[in-house]
C-alpha cells in the first residue's frame, strides 16, 4: 500500500469520527522521514482519542500498525506515526498554539476540508 492510499484510509477513519479542519500536507521534499502530514481537529479529548483509535483500527485492518504513538493519555495532541504518513490529531486550542500549518506553509497541500462537525 502506498502513502496516498494510507492517507485515504486515515481520512476515511477520521471523518467517520467527525474530525474536522482536515489538512494533508506533502512534506516529503522537505522532511526526509515521511511523505505526508495529516492534521485534523477534534472537539474534546474523548473525541481526539476516538479519532486516534479509529485511525489505528482501520489501518490495522489493512495490516498497517503505528510505528510510534504519543499524547494519547491526555488527548490534546495525539501523534500517530505510520512511517510515510504522520497523523496529528489536535484539540482546537492546541492546534492554534502549535500552528503546524504556519511551520509547514511552504509545503504543497494535498487535501483540505475546513468544515466543522458541530
Amino acid at each position: 500500500m502506498n502513502a496516498k492510499q494510507i492517507v485515504e484510509l486515515v481520512l476515511e477513519a477520521a471523518q467517520a469520527k467527525k474530525a474536522y479542519d482536515i489538512l494533508v500536507l506533502e512534506v516529503g521534499q522537505i522532511l526526509p522521514i515521511c511523505d505526508y502530514f495529516v492534521i485534523l481537529t477534534g472537539d474534546n479529548p474523548l473525541q481526539v482519542k476516538a479519532i486516534a483509535k479509529n485511525v489505528e483500527k482501520v489501518l490495522a485492518e489493512h495490516g498497517i500498525a503505528a510505528l510510534h504513538r504519543e499524547g494519547f493519555r491526555e488527548g490534546r495532541w495525539v501523534l500517530l506515526d505510520f512511517g510515510e504518513v504522520v497523523v496529528h490529531i489536535f484539540l482546537e486550542e492546541e492546534r492554534e498554539f502549535y500552528d503546524l500549518e504556519r511551520l509547514w506553509r511552504d509545503t504543497p497541500v494535498l487535501w483540505r476540508e475546513e468544515a466543522h462537525s458541530g
